[in-house]
C-alpha cells in the first residue's frame, strides 16, 4: 500500500521513522513518500520537503513566513494528488496538517492522525473539524481518551512513541569519562541544555539558559545541537561562551548530566523517561503570549505534569527566566530529598506510560483497517 506521511518538525520526524519501520513490518509492499527529515528518509521512501524548510513558531514568525508556509501546503496537496496514496498519515503539527487533513478527505483519501493536536488545551471547538476529515486518531496521551469521548469520538490509544524512541535509541550508559573525552568536554560535573528544534525557540530561550550558565562555575553546560538547524545560530548566541554543543546524542548527553534544562515539548518527556531531573522553560513573542493566554485551559504545559496530572516537573514561562531557572536548577543540584523525589516521580511516569511499543501497536491498527477496507 501507498502511504503519504507529513511531520513538520524534529519530533514527528522520529516519531514518523519509528512508524514507517514498524509499518514495513506489517505490510511487505509498503511505499512511502512524505515531508520530514533524514530518519524517516534513512528508513526509505521518497522525502518531498524537509522540515527544516516548514518549523515556524509563534504568531509573527508565522505572518513573516506566510507565503512560504502557503506554498508548502499547495506542493504538499498537489503531490497528494499526484501519488494518489491509500492513506494519508499526519503526524502532530496541527496548524498545517489539519488543513491536509481537510484538503486529502475531501479529496476522497483516508486520513490518519498520529499524534493528536492538543486541542484539548484551546481552542476545544477544533474537535468538530476533526470529526469531519479525520477517519482515525491514534493518541498517544491517556487523558485523551476521556477528552475525545466527552465528543462523541472514539480513538485509538496506542501509547506513547516516546517509550519506543528512548528504548530504541538509549545506549548502554557508558563511562561518564568517555563520553567527556570523546566530545572534548571538561571534567566538570554536566548540564545538558536542550533549547528546542526551531529556530524561534532556540533564540527565545537559549539566551537564558547562558545566562544561567555563567552562574554556576563548578559545572559545564553542553548544547544539545539540532542537526537540522544552522549551526550559525548557535555560534552567535555562544558568542565567547565556554559552551559546548553535540550533535546527534541527545540521549547520551542527557544519560551523562546531572541535571537538564529543557525546552516544553517531547524533549520534557524524553528527559524524565531517561531519568534526568530538568526545569522546563518555555518562551514566544509576547504578541503570541498576549493572545494565547486567556484561550488556554490547562494546568500544565509539560507532558510529564500532564501525563500524571501533577506537578512533577518545575515549568517556567516567559518572564524571569533566568532568574527563576537558577533558581530552581539550584533546588536541583543541592536538595536530595528534592532530586530524589524528582527521580521517583520519573518511575511513575514510566508505569503509568507503560512498556508496551507505542509504534508497533499504532502501526498494526492502521495495517489492518486498510486492509479491512481495501
Amino acid at each position: 500500500m501507498k502511504y503519504y506521511i507529513v511531520a513538520g518538525e524534529a519530533s514527528g520526524d522520529l516519531h514518523g521513522s519509528n512508524l514507517m519501520k514498524e509499518i514495513n513490518n506489517e505490510d511487505n509492499n509498503a511505499d512511502f513518500r512524505f515531508l520530514g527529515g533524514d530518519l524517516m528518509n534513512s528508513v526509505g521512501g521518497h522525502l518531498v520537503k524537509h522540515y527544516k524548510e516548514m518549523a515556524f513558531m509563534g504568531l509573527i514568525d508565522v505572518i513573516m513566513n506566510l507565503r512560504t508556509i502557503l506554498k508548502n501546503m499547495d506542493v504538499c496537496k498537489q503531490d497528494i494528488l499526484n501519488y494518489q496514496p491509500d492513506v494519508v498519515i499526519l503526524i502532530d503539527y496541527p496548524g498545517f496538517n489539519m488543513r491536509i487533513a481537510e484538503f486529502a478527505k475531501k479529496s476522497g483519501f483516508k486520513v490518519f492522525y498520529y499524534i493528536s493536536p492538543k486541542i484539548w488545551a484551546w481552542r476545544k471547538g477544533r474537535v468538530h473539524r476533526i470529526k469531519k476529515c479525520v477517519d482515525e486518531m491514534f493518541s498517544i496521551l491517556p487523558f485523551e481518551i476521556d477528552f475525545y469521548n466527552a465528543y462523541q469520538y472514539k480513538i485509538h490509544y496506542v501509547g506513547n512513541p516516546c517509550v519506543d524512541a528512548v528504548r530504541a535509541y538509549m545506549n548502554p550508559p557508558e563511562e561518564i569519562d568517555d563520553f567527556k573525552t570523546k566530545n572534548q568536554l571538561s571534567n566538570k560535573p554536566i548540564i545538558a541544555l536542550l533549547s528546542g528544534s526551531r529556530k524561534a525557540e532556540i533564540k527565545g530561550l537559549l539566551p537564558h539558559m547562558l545566562e544561567t550558565a555563567s552562574k554556576f562555575i563548578d559545572y559545564q553546560f553542553v548544547i544539545a545541537g539540532v542537526p537540522a538547524m544552522d549551526t550559525e545560530i548557535y555560534k552567535k548566541l555562544i558568542a565567547n561562551q565556554d559552551v559546548k554543543i553535540v550533535y546527534n546524542q541527545t540521549y547520551e548527553l542527557l544519560q551523562n548530566s546531572v541535571a537538564a534544562i529543557v525546552a516544553s515539548g517531547t524533549a520534557t518527556l524524553e528527559t524524565a523517561l531517561i531519568g534526568t531531573p530538568q526545569v522546563v522553560c518555555y518562551k514566544t513573542q509576547m504578541i503570541t503570549y498576549m493572545i494565547a493566554k486567556p484561550l488556554v485551559d490547562i494546568k500544565f504545559f509539560s507532558l510529564p505534569n500532564l501525563i500524571m496530572d501533577t506537578e512533577i516537573v518545575k515549568e517556567l514561562m516567559q518572564f524571569k527566566l533566568t532568574e527563576r531557572i537558577t533558581n530552581e536548577l539550584t533546588k536541583i543540584l543541592k536538595d536530595p530529598i528534592y532530586y530524589k523525589r524528582m527521580k521517583d516521580n520519573y518511575e511513575l511516569l514510566r508505569q503509568k506510560l507503560g512498556l508496551h511499543s507505542p509504534s508497533k501497536i499504532a502501526a498494526q491498527k492502521m495495517v489492518q483497517i486498510l486492509k479491512k477496507n481495501e
